[in-house]
């Protein structure tokens, strides 16, 4: 039987690639499941305390006098 090319090695008489060395790549699923956590904490608890817009209050008018 021939010797398996380099960078792979033979099991049972298959050819199987090495096991990588190094991290591993995330995949389009991992990604969108993390995108998708955020989103959902942002919904649930918040990045942080927004201030509360001011209201305006009703200013009384110049031409309305006080003693009235």
């Amino acid at each position: 039987m021939a010797k398996a090319p380099e960078g792979y090695h033979t099991v049972r008489r298959h050819i199987r690639r090495n096991p990588g060395t190094g991290g591993r790549k995330l995949s389009g699923w991992t990604i969108a499941a993390l995108i998708a956590a955020v989103w959902l904490w942002s919904q649930l608890i918040g990045f942080g305390e927004a201030t509360p817009a001011k209201t305006d209050t009703p200013q009384p008018s110049i031409s309305a006098s006080a003693g009235r």
